[in-house]
């Protein structure tokens, strides 16, 4: 299921809290991917880490400004309530393209609170397109779970006000070149091109295929969730505006 070294340990503690025989850490199971492992066996195996590293090291993120350019109406990340910033109330979501080869691109989309992933096809990333893919993913959602959209400067958002006003979702922007103010979902972009490798055409995959990869990523144990899953968390919201 792809599920990392620290997302099985993790886990195994959780659901084994008394019993050390079904426990292991990340880290020795890290050591018997890279060093035990050896030929095709290794191969196999550490295809399914994030990075498919051959060596373990350290990572360091490293932002890029993509897409930048003038948005009239914005309104900046600074104004977003307290209540956005600290994660106490589920419904307010970080957004992004990622992009592949042949100027491709998918829309991902990430509940703060929750770590909930929604990814969308699009065909092209002018706004129109875009918006009306975003538009679509808001309809699937009761109001009360998507109050927010986080966003960067792509001028892939410049008809944010049409989306406002389709949806009645507000919507912010993070300041130029800080990506980490989207922190949830630029992880969450990171843990996609595991799937969606970078200099890959994209628009390969169809919608249902997106929807297969959310579905994985929501039903993986997250360590900033205690171990539960994103889908847990999520339910559970959707399971109290009813």
């Amino acid at each position: 299921m792809n599920w990392s070294p620290e997302q099985i340990a993790g886990w195994l503690k959780a659901e084994y809290p008394r019993d050390e025989n079904y426990q292991v850490s990340h880290e020795t199971i890290y050591q018997s991917l890279f060093i035990q492992a050896r030929g095709a066996l290794k191969k196999e195996l550490t295809a399914h880490l994030r990075s498919q590293r051959t060596i373990r090291r350290s990572k360091h993120s490293k932002s890029k400004g993509v897409g930048q350019g003038e948005i009239k109406d914005i309104v900046s990340i600074r104004e977003r309530p307290a209540s956005v910033e600290d994660r106490a109330v589920p419904g307010h979501w970080e957004g992004d393209l990622i992009a592949g080869s042949k100027n491709t691109h998918i829309a991902t989309l990430v509940e703060r609170k929750t770590r909930y992933v929604m990814l969308a096809k699009v065909n092209s990333r002018d706004t129109q397109t875009v918006i009306k893919a975003l538009i679509k993913q808001s309809k699937k959602l009761p109001k009360e779970l998507y109050k927010s959209l986080t966003w960067d400067r792509g001028k892939e958002l410049a008809d944010h006000k049409e989306f406002s006003l389709a949806t009645d979702i507000k919507v912010y922007f993070c300041d130029p070149r800080s990506p980490w103010q989207r922190g949830s979902n630029e992880n969450t972009n990171g843990l996609l091109r595991q799937y969606f490798p970078k200099r890959t055409d994209l628009s390969v995959h169809s919608q249902a295929k997106l929807n297969v990869v959310a579905r994985q990523l929501n039903e993986r144990p997250r360590k900033t969730l205690g171990f539960r899953t994103p889908a847990q968390k999520f339910n559970e919201c959707v399971a109290s505006t009813v």
